[in-house]
Protein backbone atom coordinates (compact mmCIF):
# COMPACT_ATOMS: atom_id res chain seq x y z
CA UNK A 1 0.00 0.00 0.00
CA UNK A 2 1.39 3.54 -0.97
CA UNK A 3 0.32 5.47 2.42
CA UNK A 4 0.48 8.58 1.16
CA UNK A 5 -2.44 8.35 -1.61
CA UNK A 6 -4.42 6.11 0.91
CA UNK A 7 -7.98 7.97 2.38
CA UNK A 8 -8.17 10.03 5.81
CA UNK A 9 -10.45 8.43 8.23
CA UNK A 10 -11.53 9.36 11.21
CA UNK A 11 -12.90 6.33 13.63
CA UNK A 12 -15.39 7.63 15.84
CA UNK A 13 -16.00 4.71 19.18
CA UNK A 14 -17.46 5.12 22.43
CA UNK A 15 -14.54 3.70 24.48
CA UNK A 16 -11.00 2.90 23.56
CA UNK A 17 -8.69 0.39 26.19
CA UNK A 18 -4.65 1.91 25.32
CA UNK A 19 -3.74 1.08 28.59
CA UNK A 20 -4.93 -0.52 31.72
CA UNK A 21 -5.20 1.78 34.05
CA UNK A 22 -6.29 4.89 31.12
CA UNK A 23 -10.00 4.06 32.39
CA UNK A 24 -11.64 4.70 29.01
CA UNK A 25 -13.12 1.24 28.36
CA UNK A 26 -15.75 -1.09 29.56
CA UNK A 27 -14.89 -4.43 27.40
CA UNK A 28 -14.07 -5.85 24.33
CA UNK A 29 -15.01 -2.98 22.27
CA UNK A 30 -12.74 -0.35 23.59
CA UNK A 31 -10.29 -2.66 23.85
CA UNK A 32 -10.64 -3.32 19.56
CA UNK A 33 -10.84 0.36 19.11
CA UNK A 34 -7.38 0.58 20.69
CA UNK A 35 -5.95 -2.24 18.66
CA UNK A 36 -7.38 -0.49 15.48
CA UNK A 37 -5.16 2.77 16.60
CA UNK A 38 -2.28 0.94 17.50
CA UNK A 39 -1.82 -0.83 14.24
CA UNK A 40 -2.78 2.30 12.40
CA UNK A 41 0.17 3.70 14.35
CA UNK A 42 2.19 0.75 13.31
CA UNK A 43 1.61 0.70 9.60
CA UNK A 44 1.73 4.75 8.89
CA UNK A 45 -2.08 4.77 8.40
CA UNK A 46 -3.84 8.43 7.92
CA UNK A 47 -5.95 7.44 10.27
CA UNK A 48 -7.27 9.89 14.11
CA UNK A 49 -9.59 8.61 16.78
CA UNK A 50 -12.28 10.61 18.17
CA UNK A 51 -13.34 9.45 21.61
CA UNK A 52 -14.61 11.17 25.14
CA UNK A 53 -12.40 11.57 27.78
CA UNK A 54 -14.31 9.84 30.78
CA UNK A 55 -13.72 11.51 34.26
CA UNK A 56 -14.94 8.31 35.83
CA UNK A 57 -14.78 5.56 33.34
CA UNK A 58 -16.76 2.83 33.48
CA UNK A 59 -16.62 1.35 36.93
CA UNK A 60 -14.81 -0.22 39.18
CA UNK A 61 -16.52 -3.89 40.17
CA UNK A 62 -15.65 -5.38 43.99
CA UNK A 63 -16.96 -8.33 45.65
CA UNK A 64 -18.99 -7.36 48.92
CA UNK A 65 -18.96 -9.66 51.96
CA UNK A 66 -22.13 -10.81 51.23
CA UNK A 67 -20.75 -12.12 47.89
CA UNK A 68 -22.76 -9.95 45.85
CA UNK A 69 -20.41 -7.29 43.20
CA UNK A 70 -20.43 -3.49 43.98
CA UNK A 71 -19.52 -0.37 41.73
CA UNK A 72 -16.88 2.18 42.98
CA UNK A 73 -16.31 5.32 40.91
CA UNK A 74 -13.67 8.14 41.03
CA UNK A 75 -11.97 10.90 38.96
CA UNK A 76 -9.93 9.45 37.03
CA UNK A 77 -8.64 12.01 35.08
CA UNK A 78 -6.26 13.52 38.01
CA UNK A 79 -4.05 11.04 37.44
CA UNK A 80 -3.67 11.65 33.50
CA UNK A 81 -0.64 13.86 33.05
CA UNK A 82 -0.23 12.53 29.36
CA UNK A 83 -3.23 14.38 28.34
CA UNK A 84 -2.52 16.86 25.56
CA UNK A 85 -4.40 19.97 25.51
CA UNK A 86 -5.24 21.36 21.74
CA UNK A 87 -6.02 24.62 22.60
CA UNK A 88 -9.65 23.77 20.78
CA UNK A 89 -13.31 23.52 22.24
CA UNK A 90 -16.45 23.08 19.90
CA UNK A 91 -19.95 23.52 20.75
CA UNK A 92 -23.01 21.89 20.54
CA UNK A 93 -26.91 22.49 22.23
CA UNK A 94 -28.35 20.08 24.29
CA UNK A 95 -31.65 20.45 25.54
CA UNK A 96 -31.37 23.61 24.00
CA UNK A 97 -28.54 25.05 26.09
CA UNK A 98 -24.64 25.87 24.78
CA UNK A 99 -22.30 22.90 25.81
CA UNK A 100 -18.56 23.77 25.35
CA UNK A 101 -16.15 20.74 24.64
CA UNK A 102 -12.48 20.63 25.03
CA UNK A 103 -10.40 18.42 22.84
CA UNK A 104 -7.47 16.51 24.09
CA UNK A 105 -5.09 14.62 22.26
CA UNK A 106 -3.57 10.93 23.12
CA UNK A 107 -0.64 9.97 20.92
CA UNK A 108 1.45 8.57 23.90
CA UNK A 109 0.83 4.76 23.89
CA UNK A 110 1.86 3.95 20.39
CA UNK A 111 -1.17 4.99 18.56
CA UNK A 112 -2.84 7.05 15.83
CA UNK A 113 -3.68 10.18 17.46
CA UNK A 114 -6.81 9.98 19.13
CA UNK A 115 -8.60 13.03 20.25
CA UNK A 116 -11.20 13.06 23.57
CA UNK A 117 -13.53 15.24 23.86
CA UNK A 118 -14.28 16.77 28.06
CA UNK A 119 -17.65 18.54 29.32
CA UNK A 120 -15.70 18.68 32.53
CA UNK A 121 -14.76 22.40 32.20
CA UNK A 122 -16.31 25.30 33.91
CA UNK A 123 -18.01 27.13 31.38
CA UNK A 124 -20.37 24.44 31.28
CA UNK A 125 -23.34 23.90 33.89
CA UNK A 126 -23.70 20.02 32.45
CA UNK A 127 -20.39 18.70 33.46
CA UNK A 128 -21.72 15.52 33.88
CA UNK A 129 -22.26 14.40 30.51
CA UNK A 130 -18.56 13.04 30.23
CA UNK A 131 -18.55 11.50 33.64
CA UNK A 132 -19.46 7.98 33.34
CA UNK A 133 -19.27 5.75 30.10
CA UNK A 134 -22.49 4.44 28.96
CA UNK A 135 -24.17 6.73 31.15
CA UNK A 136 -26.74 5.49 33.94
CA UNK A 137 -30.07 6.91 32.01
CA UNK A 138 -31.05 7.75 28.65
CA UNK A 139 -30.77 11.47 28.51
CA UNK A 140 -26.99 10.81 29.67
CA UNK A 141 -26.49 8.30 26.93
CA UNK A 142 -27.86 10.86 24.27
CA UNK A 143 -26.01 13.40 25.80
CA UNK A 144 -22.95 11.76 25.17
CA UNK A 145 -23.57 10.58 21.77
CA UNK A 146 -24.49 14.23 20.72
CA UNK A 147 -20.89 14.85 22.04
CA UNK A 148 -19.14 12.05 20.44
CA UNK A 149 -20.77 12.38 17.12
CA UNK A 150 -21.82 16.08 16.46
CA UNK A 151 -19.19 16.93 19.09
CA UNK A 152 -16.49 15.33 16.67
CA UNK A 153 -17.86 16.62 13.51
CA UNK A 154 -16.99 19.94 14.70
CA UNK A 155 -14.04 18.97 16.57
CA UNK A 156 -12.07 17.27 13.76
CA UNK A 157 -13.05 20.96 11.78
CA UNK A 158 -11.60 23.26 14.25
CA UNK A 159 -8.72 21.18 14.48
CA UNK A 160 -8.51 21.69 10.55
CA UNK A 161 -8.04 17.90 10.15
CA UNK A 162 -9.04 16.78 6.39
CA UNK A 163 -11.56 13.51 6.68
CA UNK A 164 -12.59 11.31 3.30
CA UNK A 165 -14.09 8.19 5.07
CA UNK A 166 -16.25 8.35 8.73
CA UNK A 167 -15.92 5.08 10.45
CA UNK A 168 -18.72 4.76 12.97
CA UNK A 169 -17.22 1.76 15.21
CA UNK A 170 -20.69 0.99 16.49
CA UNK A 171 -24.01 2.73 16.74
CA UNK A 172 -23.51 5.09 19.10
CA UNK A 173 -21.51 7.43 16.76
CA UNK A 174 -24.08 8.00 14.27
CA UNK A 175 -24.55 11.11 15.21
CA UNK A 176 -21.72 12.06 14.23
CA UNK A 177 -23.80 11.70 10.12
CA UNK A 178 -26.51 13.63 10.84
CA UNK A 179 -24.30 16.99 12.05
CA UNK A 180 -22.70 16.32 7.98
CA UNK A 181 -26.11 16.06 6.53
CA UNK A 182 -26.76 19.47 8.31
CA UNK A 183 -23.52 20.64 7.21
CA UNK A 184 -24.56 19.90 3.72
CA UNK A 185 -27.89 21.36 3.88
CA UNK A 186 -26.52 24.53 5.15
CA UNK A 187 -23.32 25.15 3.41
CA UNK A 188 -23.84 23.40 0.15
CA UNK A 189 -27.98 24.17 0.12
CA UNK A 190 -28.56 20.26 -0.66
CA UNK A 191 -31.98 19.26 0.16
CA UNK A 192 -31.98 16.19 3.25
CA UNK A 193 -32.39 14.14 0.78
CA UNK A 194 -29.11 15.15 -1.50
CA UNK A 195 -27.44 15.37 1.86
CA UNK A 196 -28.14 12.01 3.28
CA UNK A 197 -26.96 10.36 -0.59
CA UNK A 198 -23.50 12.78 -0.51
CA UNK A 199 -22.95 11.68 3.52
CA UNK A 200 -23.68 7.99 2.42
CA UNK A 201 -20.34 7.81 0.41
CA UNK A 202 -18.18 9.38 3.10
CA UNK A 203 -19.67 6.96 5.92
CA UNK A 204 -18.78 3.46 6.78
CA UNK A 205 -20.10 1.33 9.52
CA UNK A 206 -19.50 -1.57 12.27
CA UNK A 207 -21.82 -3.28 13.89
CA UNK A 208 -20.75 -5.66 16.75
CA UNK A 209 -23.62 -7.12 18.59
CA UNK A 210 -26.11 -10.24 17.45
CA UNK A 211 -27.41 -9.32 21.20
CA UNK A 212 -30.96 -7.35 20.64
CA UNK A 213 -30.57 -5.54 23.82
CA UNK A 214 -26.75 -4.11 22.97
CA UNK A 215 -28.54 -2.86 19.65
CA UNK A 216 -29.28 0.74 21.29
CA UNK A 217 -32.70 2.66 20.93
CA UNK A 218 -34.36 5.96 21.64
CA UNK A 219 -37.61 7.45 21.65
CA UNK A 220 -37.66 9.97 18.88
CA UNK A 221 -39.60 12.31 21.18
CA UNK A 222 -36.51 12.20 23.61
CA UNK A 223 -33.94 12.87 20.24
CA UNK A 224 -35.81 15.48 19.54
CA UNK A 225 -36.01 16.93 23.05
CA UNK A 226 -32.15 16.64 23.27
CA UNK A 227 -31.34 18.50 20.17
CA UNK A 228 -30.03 15.12 18.60
CA UNK A 229 -31.58 15.83 15.31
CA UNK A 230 -29.30 18.59 15.11
CA UNK A 231 -32.11 20.51 12.86
CA UNK A 232 -33.89 17.59 11.20
CA UNK A 233 -37.47 16.61 11.96
CA UNK A 234 -38.77 14.12 13.24
CA UNK A 235 -40.12 12.52 9.88
CA UNK A 236 -36.51 12.76 8.55
CA UNK A 237 -35.16 11.07 11.62
CA UNK A 238 -37.52 8.16 11.28
CA UNK A 239 -36.68 7.83 8.10
CA UNK A 240 -33.34 6.88 9.27
CA UNK A 241 -33.61 5.20 12.16
CA UNK A 242 -37.06 3.99 12.49
CA UNK A 243 -39.64 4.54 15.16
CA UNK A 244 -38.22 4.10 18.09
CA UNK A 245 -35.04 5.60 16.20
CA UNK A 246 -32.73 2.45 16.21
CA UNK A 247 -28.88 3.19 16.23
CA UNK A 248 -27.81 0.38 14.19
CA UNK A 249 -30.49 0.62 11.84
CA UNK A 250 -29.22 4.14 11.66
CA UNK A 251 -25.62 2.98 10.93
CA UNK A 252 -26.67 1.07 8.17
CA UNK A 253 -28.98 3.60 6.16
CA UNK A 254 -26.39 6.30 7.26
CA UNK A 255 -23.40 3.95 5.44
CA UNK A 256 -21.99 3.20 2.00
CA UNK A 257 -21.11 -0.52 3.18
CA UNK A 258 -20.65 -1.67 6.69
CA UNK A 259 -19.16 -5.33 8.18
CA UNK A 260 -19.82 -7.56 10.72
CA UNK A 261 -16.27 -9.15 12.94
CA UNK A 262 -16.32 -12.37 11.86
CA UNK A 263 -17.23 -14.49 8.67
CA UNK A 264 -20.10 -15.84 11.17
CA UNK A 265 -21.37 -12.55 12.23
CA UNK A 266 -21.53 -10.96 8.84
CA UNK A 267 -23.77 -13.75 8.07
CA UNK A 268 -25.78 -13.71 11.33
CA UNK A 269 -25.96 -9.44 10.73
CA UNK A 270 -27.04 -10.02 7.39
CA UNK A 271 -30.02 -12.13 8.59
CA UNK A 272 -30.80 -10.19 11.75
CA UNK A 273 -30.91 -6.83 9.72
CA UNK A 274 -32.53 -8.09 6.64
CA UNK A 275 -35.99 -6.26 7.16
CA UNK A 276 -34.30 -3.13 7.06
CA UNK A 277 -34.58 -1.18 3.68
CA UNK A 278 -32.40 1.15 2.20
CA UNK A 279 -29.05 -0.27 4.33
CA UNK A 280 -25.48 -0.57 3.49
CA UNK A 281 -24.27 -4.11 2.12
CA UNK A 282 -22.98 -5.98 5.29
CA UNK A 283 -19.15 -7.62 4.55
CA UNK A 284 -17.36 -9.30 7.25
CA UNK A 285 -13.69 -8.30 8.32
CA UNK A 286 -12.80 -10.50 11.17
CA UNK A 287 -11.06 -8.65 14.36
CA UNK A 288 -7.40 -9.15 15.20
CA UNK A 289 -5.53 -7.85 17.98
CA UNK A 290 -2.19 -5.48 18.23
CA UNK A 291 0.37 -8.44 19.50
CA UNK A 292 2.86 -5.43 20.96
CA UNK A 293 0.12 -4.90 23.42
CA UNK A 294 -1.14 -8.77 23.85
CA UNK A 295 1.40 -11.28 22.97
CA UNK A 296 4.67 -11.78 24.97
CA UNK A 297 7.67 -11.58 23.33
CA UNK A 298 9.61 -14.16 25.31
CA UNK A 299 6.79 -16.69 23.63
CA UNK A 300 7.57 -15.62 20.29
CA UNK A 301 11.53 -16.11 20.84
CA UNK A 302 10.57 -19.38 22.14
CA UNK A 303 8.67 -20.40 18.94
CA UNK A 304 10.86 -18.64 16.68
CA UNK A 305 13.78 -20.35 18.06
CA UNK A 306 12.10 -23.91 18.13
CA UNK A 307 12.80 -24.64 21.41
CA UNK A 308 11.73 -24.23 24.94
CA UNK A 309 8.11 -23.19 23.87
CA UNK A 310 6.47 -25.26 26.59
CA UNK A 311 9.30 -24.23 29.22
CA UNK A 312 8.56 -20.71 28.37
CA UNK A 313 4.70 -21.00 28.94
CA UNK A 314 5.16 -22.55 32.56
CA UNK A 315 7.10 -19.43 33.28
CA UNK A 316 4.19 -16.91 32.06
CA UNK A 317 2.04 -20.08 34.09
CA UNK A 318 4.14 -19.57 37.41
CA UNK A 319 3.59 -15.44 36.58
CA UNK A 320 -0.31 -15.76 36.68
CA UNK A 321 0.09 -18.03 39.84
CA UNK A 322 1.64 -15.47 41.77
CA UNK A 323 -0.83 -12.90 40.12
CA UNK A 324 -3.42 -14.94 41.72
CA UNK A 325 -2.10 -15.30 44.84
CA UNK A 326 -1.29 -11.52 45.30
CA UNK A 327 -4.81 -10.63 44.52
CA UNK A 328 -6.86 -13.53 46.25
CA UNK A 329 -4.66 -15.74 49.04
CA UNK A 330 -5.33 -18.35 46.35
CA UNK A 331 -1.90 -20.78 45.88
CA UNK A 332 -2.74 -22.66 42.03
CA UNK A 333 -0.65 -25.47 41.83
CA UNK A 334 1.81 -25.29 38.37
CA UNK A 335 1.63 -28.60 38.02
CA UNK A 336 -2.72 -28.89 37.50
CA UNK A 337 -4.32 -27.99 33.96
CA UNK A 338 -5.62 -24.04 34.60
CA UNK A 339 -8.39 -23.25 32.47
CA UNK A 340 -8.77 -19.21 32.17
CA UNK A 341 -12.33 -17.70 31.44
CA UNK A 342 -12.51 -13.51 31.60
CA UNK A 343 -15.77 -12.22 29.64
CA UNK A 344 -18.48 -9.57 30.28
CA UNK A 345 -20.99 -11.14 32.94
CA UNK A 346 -23.88 -11.43 30.05
CA UNK A 347 -26.01 -15.05 29.86
CA UNK A 348 -25.28 -16.25 26.93
CA UNK A 349 -22.30 -16.12 27.66
CA UNK A 350 -23.01 -18.87 29.78
CA UNK A 351 -19.60 -17.93 32.27
CA UNK A 352 -20.91 -20.97 34.71
CA UNK A 353 -22.10 -23.47 31.96
CA UNK A 354 -19.19 -25.93 33.27
CA UNK A 355 -20.30 -26.31 36.89
CA UNK A 356 -23.69 -27.08 35.72
CA UNK A 357 -23.33 -31.19 36.67
CA UNK A 358 -21.13 -31.47 39.82
CA UNK A 359 -21.40 -35.33 39.30
CA UNK A 360 -19.36 -34.81 36.36
CA UNK A 361 -16.90 -31.90 36.91
CA UNK A 362 -17.01 -32.00 40.58
CA UNK A 363 -14.17 -34.35 41.63
CA UNK A 364 -12.16 -32.70 38.78
CA UNK A 365 -11.90 -29.48 40.74
CA UNK A 366 -11.82 -30.71 44.13
CA UNK A 367 -8.82 -33.04 43.64
CA UNK A 368 -7.14 -30.13 41.55
CA UNK A 369 -7.07 -32.02 38.34
CA UNK A 370 -8.57 -28.72 36.82
CA UNK A 371 -8.20 -25.34 38.14
CA UNK A 372 -9.80 -22.41 36.70
CA UNK A 373 -9.48 -18.92 37.05
CA UNK A 374 -12.56 -16.37 36.30
CA UNK A 375 -12.86 -12.63 35.74
CA UNK A 376 -15.81 -10.40 34.15
CA UNK A 377 -17.84 -7.17 35.28
CA UNK A 378 -21.49 -6.90 35.04
CA UNK A 379 -22.81 -3.50 34.02
CA UNK A 380 -23.58 -1.40 37.01
CA UNK A 381 -27.29 -2.13 36.07
CA UNK A 382 -27.79 -5.52 35.10
CA UNK A 383 -28.87 -6.87 37.70
CA UNK A 384 -28.57 -10.62 35.87
CA UNK A 385 -24.90 -10.20 35.01
CA UNK A 386 -24.08 -9.26 38.35
CA UNK A 387 -25.85 -12.68 39.85
CA UNK A 388 -23.62 -14.70 37.05
CA UNK A 389 -20.88 -13.26 39.04
CA UNK A 390 -22.30 -13.98 42.41
CA UNK A 391 -22.56 -17.64 41.02
CA UNK A 392 -18.76 -17.82 40.30
CA UNK A 393 -18.12 -15.96 43.59
CA UNK A 394 -20.44 -18.80 45.52
CA UNK A 395 -18.08 -21.92 43.20
CA UNK A 396 -15.04 -20.01 44.39
CA UNK A 397 -16.46 -20.81 48.14
CA UNK A 398 -17.26 -24.42 46.77
CA UNK A 399 -14.13 -25.31 45.67
CA UNK A 400 -11.62 -23.30 47.57
CA UNK A 401 -8.60 -24.28 46.19
CA UNK A 402 -8.89 -24.73 42.55
CA UNK A 403 -11.72 -22.23 41.17
CA UNK A 404 -10.24 -18.06 41.84
CA UNK A 405 -12.28 -15.12 40.59
CA UNK A 406 -10.26 -11.97 40.16
CA UNK A 407 -12.96 -8.99 40.86
CA UNK A 408 -12.28 -5.72 38.65
CA UNK A 409 -11.55 -6.94 35.06
CA UNK A 410 -9.50 -4.87 33.17
CA UNK A 411 -6.77 -4.95 30.78
CA UNK A 412 -4.06 -6.17 33.29
CA UNK A 413 -6.06 -9.05 34.58
CA UNK A 414 -6.80 -10.09 30.60
CA UNK A 415 -3.15 -9.91 29.78
CA UNK A 416 -2.09 -12.14 32.82
CA UNK A 417 -4.30 -14.65 31.60
CA UNK A 418 -4.19 -14.93 28.12
CA UNK A 419 -0.67 -15.56 28.45
CA UNK A 420 -0.65 -17.42 31.63
CA UNK A 421 -3.42 -20.42 31.24
CA UNK A 422 -3.02 -23.31 29.74
CA UNK A 423 -6.67 -23.52 28.38
CA UNK A 424 -8.56 -20.74 26.70
CA UNK A 425 -12.58 -21.81 27.80
CA UNK A 426 -15.12 -19.86 25.52
CA UNK A 427 -18.81 -21.41 25.46
CA UNK A 428 -21.36 -19.21 24.01
CA UNK A 429 -24.60 -19.84 22.77
CA UNK A 430 -24.07 -20.04 19.09
CA UNK A 431 -24.30 -17.81 16.78
CA UNK A 432 -24.58 -14.96 19.87
CA UNK A 433 -20.64 -14.27 20.12
CA UNK A 434 -19.53 -11.12 17.31
CA UNK A 435 -16.02 -12.06 17.73
CA UNK A 436 -13.99 -12.90 20.60
CA UNK A 437 -10.72 -11.61 20.45
CA UNK A 438 -9.95 -12.48 24.10
CA UNK A 439 -9.49 -16.08 22.36
CA UNK A 440 -6.93 -14.60 19.96
CA UNK A 441 -4.53 -13.11 22.66
CA UNK A 442 -4.72 -16.90 24.06
CA UNK A 443 -4.19 -18.60 20.46
CA UNK A 444 -0.68 -16.64 19.87
CA UNK A 445 0.86 -17.04 23.25
CA UNK A 446 0.42 -20.23 23.04
CA UNK A 447 -3.12 -21.02 25.21
CA UNK A 448 -5.19 -24.01 24.09
CA UNK A 449 -8.62 -22.81 23.15
CA UNK A 450 -11.47 -24.74 24.10
CA UNK A 451 -14.18 -22.86 22.57
CA UNK A 452 -17.89 -23.39 20.69
CA UNK A 453 -17.33 -22.87 16.97
CA UNK A 454 -18.51 -18.97 17.22
CA UNK A 455 -17.11 -15.96 16.57
CA UNK A 456 -14.10 -16.25 15.54
CA UNK A 457 -13.13 -19.65 15.87
CA UNK A 458 -14.91 -21.57 12.70
CA UNK A 459 -12.32 -20.00 10.78
CA UNK A 460 -9.53 -20.54 12.89
CA UNK A 461 -10.08 -24.28 14.37
CA UNK A 462 -8.25 -27.54 13.46
CA UNK A 463 -9.52 -29.57 15.57
CA UNK A 464 -7.19 -31.46 17.91
CA UNK A 465 -4.17 -29.57 16.19
CA UNK A 466 -4.53 -25.63 17.52
CA UNK A 467 -7.03 -26.49 19.96
CA UNK A 468 -9.94 -28.24 20.54
CA UNK A 469 -13.87 -27.31 19.11
CA UNK A 470 -17.14 -28.90 20.94
CA UNK A 471 -20.63 -28.82 19.96
CA UNK A 472 -19.95 -29.16 16.41
CA UNK A 473 -22.19 -25.85 15.38
CA UNK A 474 -25.50 -26.34 17.14
CA UNK A 475 -27.76 -23.89 16.88
CA UNK A 476 -31.45 -24.10 18.35
CA UNK A 477 -34.26 -21.51 19.50
CA UNK A 478 -34.31 -23.48 22.50
CA UNK A 479 -31.80 -22.23 25.34
CA UNK A 480 -32.72 -25.65 27.37
CA UNK A 481 -31.75 -27.83 24.37
CA UNK A 482 -28.99 -25.74 23.23
CA UNK A 483 -27.63 -25.78 27.14
CA UNK A 484 -27.92 -29.59 27.29
CA UNK A 485 -26.14 -30.21 23.88
CA UNK A 486 -23.39 -27.75 24.54
CA UNK A 487 -22.93 -28.97 28.42
CA UNK A 488 -22.47 -32.90 27.21
CA UNK A 489 -20.10 -31.88 24.46
CA UNK A 490 -17.92 -29.74 26.95
CA UNK A 491 -17.56 -32.15 29.36
CA UNK A 492 -16.52 -35.09 26.48
CA UNK A 493 -14.02 -32.54 24.36
CA UNK A 494 -12.90 -31.09 28.11
CA UNK A 495 -12.56 -34.58 29.90
CA UNK A 496 -11.70 -37.74 27.00
CA UNK A 497 -9.35 -35.12 25.38
CA UNK A 498 -8.20 -32.18 26.82
CA UNK A 499 -7.62 -33.18 30.23
CA UNK A 500 -5.69 -36.64 29.11
CA UNK A 501 -3.84 -34.58 26.56
CA UNK A 502 -2.49 -32.10 28.80
CA UNK A 503 -1.06 -35.10 31.33
CA UNK A 504 0.02 -37.66 29.20
CA UNK A 505 1.30 -36.06 25.88
CA UNK A 506 3.54 -33.67 26.35
CA UNK A 507 4.50 -33.64 23.55
CA UNK A 508 1.65 -33.43 21.60
CA UNK A 509 0.67 -30.53 24.14
CA UNK A 510 3.85 -28.65 22.95
CA UNK A 511 2.93 -29.34 19.06
CA UNK A 512 -0.66 -27.96 20.13
CA UNK A 513 0.57 -24.69 21.02
CA UNK A 514 3.34 -24.57 18.01
CA UNK A 515 0.13 -24.57 15.34
CA UNK A 516 -1.62 -22.42 17.33
CA UNK A 517 0.77 -19.66 17.63
CA UNK A 518 1.44 -20.43 13.77
CA UNK A 519 -1.89 -20.37 12.46
CA UNK A 520 -2.87 -17.27 14.33
CA UNK A 521 0.05 -14.83 14.55
CA UNK A 522 -0.93 -13.29 11.32
CA UNK A 523 -3.85 -13.95 10.22
CA UNK A 524 -5.66 -12.25 13.15
CA UNK A 525 -3.54 -9.74 13.82
CA UNK A 526 -4.89 -5.91 14.15
CA UNK A 527 -2.52 -5.28 11.28
CA UNK A 528 -3.98 -7.69 8.92
CA UNK A 529 -7.61 -6.35 9.65
CA UNK A 530 -6.43 -2.94 9.55
CA UNK A 531 -5.59 -3.20 5.62
CA UNK A 532 -8.38 -5.10 5.32
CA UNK A 533 -10.89 -2.19 6.37
CA UNK A 534 -8.65 0.14 3.98
CA UNK A 535 -8.79 -2.80 0.88
CA UNK A 536 -12.57 -2.99 1.13
CA UNK A 537 -14.40 -0.15 3.14
CA UNK A 538 -12.36 3.22 3.13
CA UNK A 539 -11.17 2.25 -0.47
CA UNK A 540 -14.19 3.20 -2.21
CA UNK A 541 -15.18 0.70 -4.78
CA UNK A 542 -13.25 -2.12 -3.71
CA UNK A 543 -15.80 -3.90 -1.76
CA UNK A 544 -17.63 -7.12 -2.18
CA UNK A 545 -20.78 -8.03 -0.21
CA UNK A 546 -20.29 -11.81 1.12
Amino acid sequence: MNNEKLPRVAYFCMEYGLQSDFKLYAGGLGILAGDHLKAAKELGMPLVGIGILWKQGYTEQHIGEDGYPYDAYRNYTRKYDFLKDTGVKVKVKIRNRNVYCKVWLIDNFDNAPLYLLDTDIPENGDRWITGQLYGWFGEERVAQEIVLGIGGVRALRALGIDVDVYHFNEGHAVLAAIELIREKMENQNMSFEEAWKATREEVVFTTHTPVKEGNESHDLELLMYMGANNGLSIEQMAQIGGVPFNMTVAGLRLSRIANGVSKLHGQTANKMWEHVDNKAPIISITNGIDRNTWVDKRIIEAYNKGEGLLETHNILKQELIDFVYQRTGVKLDADKLLIGFSRRAAPYKRSDLIFTNDEVIGNYLRSKKIQMVFSGKGHPLDDVGKKIVTKLIEMTKKYPESVVFLEDYDMTIGKMLTRGADVWLNNPRRPMEASGTSGMKAAMNGVLNLSILDGWWPEACIDGVNGWQFGDGFESDNIEELDKHDLEALYDVLLNKVVPTYYNDKAKWENMMRESIRTTYEAFSANRMLKEYYDLMYTKNKSTPI
